[in-house]
């Protein structure tokens, strides 16, 4: 990548000449007001930032692209919006910015805690955040919206024995299918980490696709199962380092 180009994605500028060499993906988190002692504040946007991130996007030509296509030819002007975890502050803060700039996104879901919070990183002393419950994925899905795969617990795969990292895998899919009656094809993987027999594990599955959080623009000849993500978020000088040092606390 470009050392020019910003590791993470606040405005369009910087980033349009490489948008255009490939087919980019973007990844939020959490959208609206950023509560008290929260340690990873660069998840938060506020939602007058998303809708001025989309509506740059939207006057720049750009339109909703499909997960399945990126690992493909490049398809001009077409940008995949995604969101890790299932936050009900996405659906709040996330439903009307999306309609007014004429975007779709897909939520990946933490299969055993909908309606519930983020445990995985609350016991490393994050805020508790709430998670969609099964009527407002409904809700989502209503206006037009997808959904995938993020595991049942949210763990790191790579940590896991096989056999365990393949029920995470496996049955998150079928819970969301039985929930929601409807096919299950994207994937994305906790925290950005993976190894090629936790890709073998999603591809086995019956996954199209998978998402990491290595940043970069995806090309006809990458893997679907490793599809690279730029980070959306506000622009801040301090952002890598920050996020190196939290990444190093959960090793």
């Amino acid at each position: 990548m470009n050392s020019e180009i910003p590791a993470y994605y606040s405005a369009l500028a910087p980033f349009r000449p490489l948008f255009d060499q490939g087919n980019p993906i973007l990844t939020y988190h959490k959208l609206g007001p950023r509560p008290r002692k929260v340690r990873l504040k660069g998840l938060y946007m506020s939602s007058r930032l998303f809708a001025r991130q989309l509506g740059e996007l939207r006057a720049a030509g750009f339109a909703a692209g499909a997960l399945d296509t990126c690992a493909g030819p490049i398809t001009p002007r077409r940008i995949v919006i995604t969101f890790d975890d299932g936050y009900t502050n996405v659906l709040r803060y996330g439903l009307e910015p999306l309609a007014a700039a004429g975007f779709k996104a897909i939520q990946f879901l933490v299969a055993d805690l909908l309606g519930k919070h983020n445990t995985w990183d609350v016991s490393q002393g994050e805020a508790p955040e709430a998670m969609m419950e099964a009527a407002q994925v409904r809700e989502w899905l209503a206006a037009g919206h997808e959904i995938g795969s993020h595991t049942l617990t949210h763990p790191f795969l790579t940590r896991l024995p096989p056999a365990q990292a393949q029920e995470e895998i496996t049955a998150s899919r079928k819970k969301l299918e039985d929930l929601f009656a409807r096919p299950i094809a994207h994937f994305c993987y906790p925290y950005g980490e993976w190894n090629e027999s936790v890709r073998d594990l999603v591809q086995s599955a019956g996954y199209q696709t998978a998402c990491t959080t290595n940043p970069g623009v995806n090309h006809a000849a990458d893997s679907p199962f490793a599809l690279k993500r730029f980070t959306a978020r506000y622009a801040s000088r301090n952002f890598k380092a920050v996020w190196s040092r939290l990444r190093a606390t959960w090793q």
